[in-house]
């Protein structure tokens, strides 16, 4: 007995096709791994070889070495194929070490907080 359905055997035939080759993996969170696809299974749970986390932050952008990298199927959004013989990102954009990467994350989440702490004191005001 199979607790698989129809729609599964779609999912694992078309992530066969992408088997030892780089993908883009989005995951719910919101972060984005790259790596060379070398395994997966019926729940789209993938195992990736050389992942790394690419973080983007503005106009600077670091790619965090994450070396053999097991993914949970619900978890991804959407998987992709990169472009080997194509620039991945655009010229403006500038590789940073991790360090830096991770201030200006820290300063981005920061405003962020920061912006919605406002929000809610201006809802609290209810100019209506």
């Amino acid at each position: 007995m199979s607790w698989a359905g129809s729609e599964d055997i779609y999912l694992s035939t078309s992530l066969a096709s992408y088997l030892d080759k780089k993908l883009l993996i989005l995951l719910r969170d919101g972060r984005k791994l790259m790596g060379t696809l070398r395994s997966f299974d019926q729940f789209a749970n993938a195992v990736l070889e050389g992942a790394c986390e690419r973080v983007i932050v503005g106009d600077l952008y670091c790619d965090i070495p994450l070396g053999l990298y097991v993914i949970r199927g619900e978890n991804v959004v959407l998987i992709g194929e990169m472009d080997l013989e194509r620039e991945e990102l655009p010229p403006h954009i500038t590789r940073v070490p991790t360090e830096e990467i991770r201030k200006a994350q820290k300063v981005e989440k920061d405003a962020s907080e920061l912006k919605g702490t406002m929000r809610k004191r201006m809802e609290f005001l209810d100019l209506d």
